[in-house]
């Protein structure tokens, strides 16, 4: 364009013109190139979304498997063994019953069994050998997603999704009513602190609710589980990590959802645990003891020791009693 406009064989005008339809040609073609890339990579996303879509689950429902309908909502695992790997054997013939409405605490070492147990009563994984009963009904002959219809889980780390706190609420229940949604939240103790967010039910949480503190997520998920209002309920040491203010919030809440329903508690923080009916002490994959809290206390067992280690008033009380585990230091 110059050597031709230095010689006149175009004008002034026309080489600015000329000049001016080149620059604007580049942002079409940019353009181009930034869509083939994100072209290709919704291709190769897409390829692995399909592939894992179409993974069959390895755990499938018998032909004749019938839908489960909880009357009495009692739990029983009868001999139950199972293994993650055929070297090492995790669950070794553990039994134990669970009446309608009792509250029961899983408690022991880490590594025990204890979230393995709640995971086989969830069908995630199947015993090796054993079974595991809901209303007198072997969980291998219902179906996945009637079993799972009648049980609540509240996590340590509450599974939230990116959409808005009514969204995350009404995942227990779709067709729920703005009622109910209020009466769930105010129930796990949230509605106080969603109506002073700029949109109330409808704020945008973020991605597994980054926009919330951890007390908060809690509190949704307990408001969750409320409003699906199933029999059974797990509770997957759902008070850790929160500071005072936010654990007496949540454990408040956490009273009311397990009113009058079959509760199974994985618990490391013993405190959390003492008006419990039941606990039941995990020991190298056995049930090495079951009892109210007061009648274990006043055994020499794991859950007397734990009970000791975590109530240790001063150094050397704890050095004391972790003694007890053969821990010297």
């Amino acid at each position: 364009i110059f050597y031709q406009g230095a010689r006149g064989q175009i004008t002034p005008g026309q080489a600015v013109a000329l000049m001016l339809y080149a620059m604007n040609i580049r942002i079409p073609i940019f353009t181009i190139s930034w869509l083939v890339e994100q072209t290709q990579r919704a291709v190769a996303d897409s390829k692995d979304y399909f592939e894992v879509m179409d993974t069959m689950p390895a755990i499938q429902d018998i032909p004749q498997a019938v839908s489960l309908h909880v009357e009495k909502p009692t739990v029983v695992f009868e001999g139950v063994r199972f293994e993650y790997s055929k070297e090492k054997e995790v669950i070794k013939g553990v039994s134990f019953a669970l009446q309608p409405g009792e509250k029961a605490a899983l408690v022991g070492e880490s590594g025990e069994g204890k979230t393995t147990l709640v995971n086989l009563l969830l069908r995630l994984y199947e015993p090796k050998t054993g079974a595991i009963t809901v209303d007198g009904m072997n969980i291998a002959e219902v179906t996945q997603k009637s079993l799972r219809e009648n049980i609540g889980v509240v996590f340590q780390d509450p599974s939230l999704f990116s959409g808005t706190i009514r969204e995350n609420i009404t995942y227990a229940r779709a067709d729920a009513t703005d009622a109910q949604v209020k009466a769930a939240a105010k129930a796990a103790n949230a509605h106080e602190f969603v109506v002073q967010l700029e949109k109330g039910y409808d704020t945008e949480i973020g991605e597994r609710g980054l926009k919330l503190s951890g007390g908060q997520k809690q509190r949704i998920a307990i408001a969750r589980a409320i409003l699906k209002d199933a029999p059974i309920l797990i509770l997957d040491e759902a008070t850790s990590s929160l500071d005072s203010k936010s654990e007496l919030l949540v454990q408040e809440a956490l009273e009311r959802l397990m009113k009058d329903r079959t509760t199974i508690i994985i618990a490391h923080r013993l405190s959390t645990i003492q008006n419990v009916d039941t606990i039941i002490a995990l020991k190298n994959g056995k049930v090495s003891e079951k009892g109210s809290p007061k009648d274990l206390a006043s055994r020499d067992g794991i859950y007397a020791k734990l009970l000791a280690v975590q109530t240790a008033r001063s150094p050397e009380e704890r050095q004391k009693a972790l003694a007890k585990f053969g821990i010297v230091g």
